[in-house]
């Protein structure tokens, strides 16, 4: 098809567009192997089949948005198969080969790759209209932007969009082009043949010309684009999936160890972030799904995890050449984020579990914190109180350790005390839920339930010190090594089978952090054990509760750990109506208190929990509660309906004294909040 001065110039074209392109490479590359580590490379071949057949399916995709994700997968699907279409297209202008009018397997070639072009030309112009036209792609002005980036993503949008239209395209019009030539439809590209009619009545020589231009523009644009591929949004196609692949196998609510380098715990500086914290800007397909879940932009604060990253790739791209070769980078609170949006984060690894490229923007919020914390730089003055009294006491009161256990004294009986006399069960109870005074009825509750079923528990006493999850969360890993080392050792003197916590963050500690430092043992969420004694009889529902109630998924409970099912089974157990928020389970939404925020002053600003309570009261009038199952939960969602105004409209109640009630407790029906009920 191609003449000999086209092959020749088309064969030039392709080595300088390649070695470009390779150049563009090698450099990214080398930026990414200044991070601190190396990748497991044995992960690659254990994980490269079933991650690929992931991305092939679209799966990380489709977790939201399914029309856009429609849309991307048109795209895709249409990018995968073109990989082939472009080899068989260069073939053809090479040797004359082609596959019009053919049957069998070159007939089904002809079949998908037709319909696929015309999924990736609809898929394309429908994702540039919602980015150009509706504009979603939107930061709150608090954002630190890089100056390139809000012209560069419309830019780098216009440039790939184009490319794939015009790429696309043509190939799909070349091939209208050959069927027009042949003078007959062919059956196995049914939209090149009706395009071909628009074709009918031309000249051979105009046919001919159209051919060579359409090939040209299809291919020759390939060679075009290749340089620029490296620094565009597109290079996510082949670093996406190897974040995914190479991404240790790790529990989400296990933190890596702090990064450090030239006496730096954690993270100042680009170089200072992990190999595979650098390959995220890259990853990135900049979405924005990570922000969209993010609470704290929610809120209105400075904080965007997608514009993290997003800063980290157009920093990297203009300093491409400096940064691989060894040159220092300005600060990450420089280029990347601001001190505003580090201590805005939440923790509550939302954008971490959207993300479908497996980026983990809160893991380099967590090591800049690590950072600014080591090198003493000036904290919130209630955290920094709180961290003191850590320190100090065990716990963020700063109350006495002996008087951890004071609500114990006002039971009825005595709880074992598990350092002195074996028990089946060690129930560790954390600080809200030990020290807090709105907290304190509840603990007492879950302390009566136990009692009641005969469950063989007891408690550390003033040993017990704070598990120390959200300490390391606002970056203080050295405080959190020490609170570690004291329950290890207060732990070391006690005889128990499992753990029993009702905190989740205390959960989440205990059961993904611990087991770094040598303390492996069963660990449940009270919610767990109480659906086993509901479900096994040992505890039995006398007044079946009749109420519409909802159920908020504690981040460090059902994120983390993907405890959802125990709650709601005992919430249906109970007779309850349970109305699902449109967040609920591992898609939950964050109260606010996570990494460190439940000790810090918002600002005056909004909190994520009252947000979360106006989504439950659009559930209907007759909701009358608000279940909860962590102390903290109950603290922030306790204030939250007060500043909200429907105090008196909701009621936050935690998921123990609804059971105390249903099962008849004494005393604790005249204390919660009234449930209807009917007698058995």
């Amino acid at each position: 098809m191609l003449t000999t001065p086209e092959r020749i110039a088309f064969v030039l074209l392709a080595l300088a567009s390649l070695l470009l392109t390779a150049h563009g490479v090698s450099r990214i590359v080398r930026a990414i192997a200044r991070g601190q580590g190396r990748p497991n490379w044995r992960l690659f071949f254990h994980r490269v089949i079933p991650v690929s057949l992931d991305i092939l399916l679209q799966r990380p995709i489709f977790r939201t948005r399914p029309l856009v994700s429609l849309l991307h997968a048109g795209v895709f699907f249409a990018f995968v198969f073109y990989g082939l279409v472009n080899i068989l297209d260069l073939l053809e202008g090479f040797t004359g080969f082609s596959t019009l009018h053919r049957s069998g397997v070159a007939a089904l070639y002809n079949l998908i790759a037709d319909l696929l072009s015309v999924a990736a030309l609809a898929g394309m112009l429908g994702l540039l209209i919602r980015r150009f036209g509706l504009r979603p792609f939107r930061f709150n002005q608090r954002v630190l932007l890089l100056p390139s980036v809000r012209f560069g993503i419309s830019r780098d949008s216009a440039i790939v969009g184009g490319f794939i239209l015009l790429h696309v395209g043509s190939r799909w019009i070349g091939q209208a082009v050959r069927v027009a030539e042949s003078g007959q439809p062919d059956w196995s590209q049914p939209t090149a043949s009706l395009v071909a009619t628009l074709f009918h009545g031309w000249s051979e020589a105009a046919l001919t010309t159209a051919s060579h231009v359409t090939w040209w523009l299809a291919l020759g644009l390939i060679l075009a684009f290749l340089p620029y591929f490296p620094y565009s949004k597109h290079i996510h196609l082949f670093m996406a999936p190897l974040n995914l692949i190479l991404r240790e196998a790790r529990p989400l609510g296990q933190l890596e160890p702090p990064p450090s380098s030239d006496g730096t715990i954690g993270a100042e500086r680009l170089e200072q972030l992990r190999w595979y914290q650098l390959l995220d800007a890259y990853a990135c397909i900049m979405c924005n799904r990570c922000q969209d879940v993010c609470p704290a932009h929610g809120t209105g604060r400075a904080l965007s995890p997608a514009a993290l990253e997003i800063n980290k790739r157009y920093y990297l791209n203009r300093n491409l050449a400096t940064f691989a070769g060894g040159a220092t980078s300005p600060p990450l609170l420089e280029i990347a984020t601001s001190k505003e949006a580090v201590w805005s984060c939440t923790t509550c690894a939302a954008c971490v579990r959207i993300c479908p490229v497996g980026n983990r923007p809160m893991l380099d919020l967590i090591d800049i914190r690590r950072a600014l914390v080591n090198r003493g730089d000036p904290l919130d003055p209630n955290l920094q109180s709180a961290l003191e009294s850590l320190a100090r006491y065990g716990n963020s009161f700063g109350k006495p350790a002996r008087q951890r256990a004071r609500w114990a004294k006002e039971l009825p009986f005595s709880i074992k005390d598990a350092r002195k006399e074996p028990v089946e069960y060690l129930w560790f109870v954390g600080d809200f839920a030990s020290f807090d005074p709105r907290m304190q009825e509840n603990t007492k509750t879950v302390a009566q339930l136990f009692q009641a079923a005969g469950l063989d528990f007891g408690i550390l006493y003033e040993d017990e010190r704070n598990a120390g999850n959200d300490v390391r969360r606002v970056g203080e890993e050295g405080l959190f090594e020490m609170l570690v080392e004291q329950n290890l050792a207060a732990l070391k003197k006690a005889q128990f089978r499992a753990i029993v916590t009702t905190d989740p963050h205390t959960y989440n500690a205990l059961k993904n952090e611990y087991p770094a430092y040598g303390f492996q043992v069963p660990v449940y969420h009270y919610t767990e054990v109480l659906a086993e004694l509901l479900e096994r009889g040992i505890l039995r529902v006398q007044q079946p509760l009749r109420a519409a109630v909802t159920y908020h998924d504690p981040c460090y409970l059902g994120r983390y750990n993907r405890i959802t099912a125990a709650p709601r089974r005992i919430i249906r157990a109970l007779g309850l109506e349970l109305r699902e928020m449109p967040r609920h389970g591992e898609n939950t939404y964050c109260c606010g208190a996570g990494g460190g925020q439940i000790w810090m002053d918002s600002g005056g600003q909004e909190r994520p929990s009252e947000q979360r309570i106006r989504e439950a009261v659009a559930l209907g009038d007759d909701l009358r509660y608000f279940v909860v199952s962590c102390p903290k939960d109950m603290a922030m969602y306790s204030d939250a309906v007060k500043t909200t105004g429907y105090e008196g409209r909701l009621t936050v109640i935690d998921v123990a004294r609804l059971v105390a009630v249903a099962i008849g407790i004494d005393g604790v029906e005249r204390e919660a909040a009234p449930v209807e009920s009917e007698a058995r």
